[in-house]
């Protein structure tokens, strides 16, 4: 769902992301944030979507952090430049 609405078009050599609401979303609260960690839940506390999250560290917008090795599941990432120029658009 998510990986389908993140789509990279090519224009004039260079890619550009198309954001949606909540992928931007999501990227804004790391903008206030130490080293532009990325939220792992929502502000009513439900965990982001996986697919949301890996698209986006396939697309370049965020990368991951580190392992939690209590949670290996988790994916702790914080916004890449990419993603920072993505969302001045």
């Amino acid at each position: 769902m998510a990986e389908a609405a993140m789509r990279a078009e090519s224009a004039r050599g260079h890619e550009r992301v198309r954001l949606t609401a909540p992928q931007r979303r999501w990227l804004e609260r790391g903008l206030g944030q130490a080293g532009g960690k990325l939220p792992l839940f929502d502000q009513n506390g439900q965990r982001y979507d996986a697919r949301m999250i890996r698209s986006a560290i396939e697309h370049g917008l965020a990368e991951p952090w580190f392992s939690n090795p209590i949670k290996p599941d988790w994916l702790v990432c914080r916004l890449s430049d990419k993603g920072r120029a993505a969302l001045q658009k």
